[in-house]
């Protein structure tokens, strides 16, 4: 199987504006249209799709999410990534702001949890005939990061079936971050090497990541030096043993 990890900065490209937060106000129809024009001709089974947008004026109101799925051909998955509150609710943008899941295969089931603490706290369980794959956002700040891993540890413990932790870890001070975490939960690193993600036009920091139980065998990882966001994508190709 193919699985792609993307954080697409909500369609609204790699650069940087001198003010603040202003670049994410841009519109994205021909940004979101490149992204799905690279990913085609990978044919990835399953896309794990971090900050997306699911409606707001910057995609003519539409879902982004669910007009990538239509264009490749798969199912989509998704949801906020704020737990919700009238704030989360009633503010314009960010009400609309989320992650999501496309696949090509059948989804057996599907579950969304949030982390007890942080603002972006989703985190999406989707389970596949023989795959279980959590997406996930972390915090900015160390200490909520670290809260959040707690969680996920909890999480991701108890899961039956072979399993994919993949997602923007916002691992600022690198791999050492993960160390305590892999430790717990017996994962693994799809990338050993330790390739840098961010930010896109020229990578110094490892913010993204695929973690793989013992039973899912890497055959394949690649980070196309790609600029449609801030990040650079990461192709991870596997087999489920048995």
């Amino acid at each position: 199987m193919r699985f792609i990890l993307y954080n697409i900065r909500y369609g609204t490209g790699a650069e940087r504006h001198r003010v603040p937060f202003l670049g994410y106000l841009r519109r994205t129809q021909r940004n979101v249209d490149q992204i799905v024009d690279f990913m085609r001709p990978l044919e990835p089974d399953l896309i794990g799709l971090v900050e997306v947008d699911a409606g707001s004026y910057r995609f003519h109101r539409r879902s982004q999410p669910e007009y990538m799925a239509e264009a490749l051909g798969h199912y989509h998955s998704y949801r906020s990534k704020y737990k919700e509150s009238p704030f989360s609710r009633t503010m314009p943008i960010l009400n609309k702001q989320g992650n999501a899941f496309l696949t090509r295969n059948t989804v057996h089931n599907e579950e969304f949890h949030y982390f007890t603490s942080g603002v972006k706290r989703l985190v999406i369980e989707l389970e596949l005939e023989n795959l279980t794959i959590f997406l996930v956002h972390l915090a900015l700040s160390f200490r909520t990061r670290h809260s959040q891993l707690a969680d996920l540890y909890h999480l991701v413990k108890d899961t039956k079936k072979p399993h994919i932790v993949a997602g923007d870890f916002n691992a600022l001070w690198g791999d050492q971050e993960m160390r305590l975490f892999l430790g717990a939960t017996g994962l693994q690193n799809a990338d050993p090497a330790g390739q840098p993600t961010f930010p896109s036009r020229a990578p110094t920091r490892r913010l993204d990541f695929v973690l793989h139980s013992k039973d899912v065998e890497t055959t394949g990882f690649d980070i196309p030096q790609v600029t449609f966001s801030d990040h650079l994508p990461l192709v991870y190709d596997f087999e489920v043993r048995g």
